[in-house]
């Protein structure tokens, strides 16, 4: 009997250290995140809609840069004299090319591209915000598959302790030692261990479907050893600074107020002059008579307009004021944003330390509710201790190992919880081998100005 309890017990420690078996390929789990990284389309999505805001940069710097076009002019006209001279047909045609540009807006466009700039920085951060939180659900999805693979590990364990204890009641009632109460209760506790262990495989394949769903292929030999180096500041108010300078979410709802800034100098800009340039030039024939316009010629076209907005039906007066409540409002969100990602570093720093201090009071536990089995065990066989204190003991123990297991999750998620508070939750900072997902080549691209006429060669 004895024997058998310190087979379990060697199992359960195996299960509670997360051992790998020898031999067997470990997926780490920053190549689990690497692998995620690599595939997950949320990421792709929020770096197509980077792209998507830098275009905009191009779209309006254009209102004062030059529009140059070419065009074709191919007329008949047909008209009859009321004298009875006849009906004439005159053809025209007519080749020119048309320039306009708005040379003066009272910087307007410079005000809508500052804040298309802004607008990509605030859609770069939230790139890095999607990362940051797909790639803790990673880390969530890869420490539940460890957390229920030990669990299955260890019912199992306790199941075979059950069934030992079912039989060992039986023998003792056998030769007069025991009871038909001994053997309910070992046979009742039996039950429960087996229902307590379908429910930690059924919640294993749940977390194993999760992995694949996030990681992208089904989980192997899992290993949870991850070396953070400097990742993890050392006191909260060092966790506080880095979320405040690195922090995606913060550094967003800084780039917004930016952007409400620019659209409210957009929107006072309206109020002044504007002057814009047009012309055309090109050659023209008709065979109308030389006397009456017709042969061939060339000439052109050139105008200049300012103008002043006087009234415009209150359009203008909405639309400062419009932008002045969004400048404002951007700077309360902006504060909101700080203050909830100060509560995310507390309650991550907070749940960091109190993993670390349930795992040091569960592992007391579990030595001690270890040999107090034992005890228990020696008791019951010279007959000081009943079956029923056994399976109260072994309950006791389990409760313990169960508990140092979630601990030991735990504290990992909040550790990566802790770090994604702080802004440092990239592939860089964690030491992925993947290039970083990024749009600015794509923007640098967008910025040259002159990249449609290149494209004409």
């Amino acid at each position: 009997m004895f024997s058998s309890n310190s087979m379990r017990v060697g199992a359960a420690a195996v299960a509670l250290l997360g051992l790998s078996v020898p031999g067997a390929h470990a997926e780490s789990l920053r190549a689990a995140l690497t692998a995620a990284y690599a595939h997950n389309p949320s990421i792709t999505s929020a770096l197509y809609a980077v792209k998507v805001a830098a275009e905009n940069i191009a779209l309006r710097r254009s209102a004062t840069l030059p529009t140059i076009g070419a065009a074709t002019t191919i007329s008949n006209t047909v008209a009859s004299s009321l004298g009875g001279g006849g009906i004439s047909n005159t053809q025209k045609a007519q080749l020119g090319v048309s320039y306009s540009q708005t040379i003066f807006d009272n910087h307007k466009t410079d005000a809508n591209v500052e804040q298309a700039r802004a607008l990509v920085e605030v859609a770069n951060q939230q790139l890095r915000t999607t990362e940051s939180s797909v790639l803790l659900d990673v880390v969530q999805a890869y420490m539940n598959v460890i957390l229920n693979t030990q669990l299955v590990t260890l019912r199992t364990d306790t199941v075979t302790f059950y069934q030992s204890q079912v039989k060992a009641s039986q023998d003792r009632q056998n030769i007069g030692e025991g009871t038909k109460i001994d053997v309910a209760q070992a046979q009742a506790s039996l039950a429960s261990g087996i229902a307590s262990q379908k429910a930690a495989v059924a919640a294993l394949q749940a977390a194993q479907a999760s992995y694949k769903h996030w990681v992208g292929h089904a989980p192997a030999n899992l290993s949870s050893d991850f070396n953070y180096g400097t990742l993890i500041p050392q006191t909260v108010d060092r966790a506080m600074r880095l979320a405040d300078s690195l922090n995606p979410s913060i550094l967003a709802a800084r780039a917004s107020i930016r952007a409400a800034q620019a659209g409210l100098d957009a929107a006072n800009a309206e109020f002044g002059p504007s002057a814009a340039l047009s012309g055309s030039v090109g050659p023209s024939f008709s065979s109308a008579p030389a006397g009456n316009g017709g042969g061939a010629g060339f000439g052109g076209t050139v105008s200049l307009s300012v103008s002043l907005p006087v009234y415009a039906g209150g359009a203008l007066g909405a639309g400062s004021r419009q932008a002045s409540l969004s400048a404002v409002k951007s700077g309360l969100d902006a504060e909101a944003a700080k203050d909830a990602v100060d509560e995310q570093v507390v309650s991550a720093w907070t749940a960091l330390q109190n993993a670390a201090a349930q795992i040091a009071a569960a592992k007391s536990g579990v030595d001690a509710n270890n040999l107090a089995l034992q005890g228990v065990v020696q008791e019951r066989d010279v007959g000081q201790k009943t079956t029923l204190d056994v399976l109260n003991q072994e309950s006791t123990l389990q409760t313990a190992q169960e508990a140092l297991i979630t601990a030991n999750a735990n504290r990992v998620v909040a550790a990566f919880s802790l770090i994604a508070a702080t802004g440092k939750m990239s592939p860089r900072d964690l030491g992925l081998r993947t290039a970083t997902k990024s749009a600015q080549s794509y923007t640098s691209k967008v910025e040259d100005t002159w990249e449609d006429v290149r494209s004409l060669k």
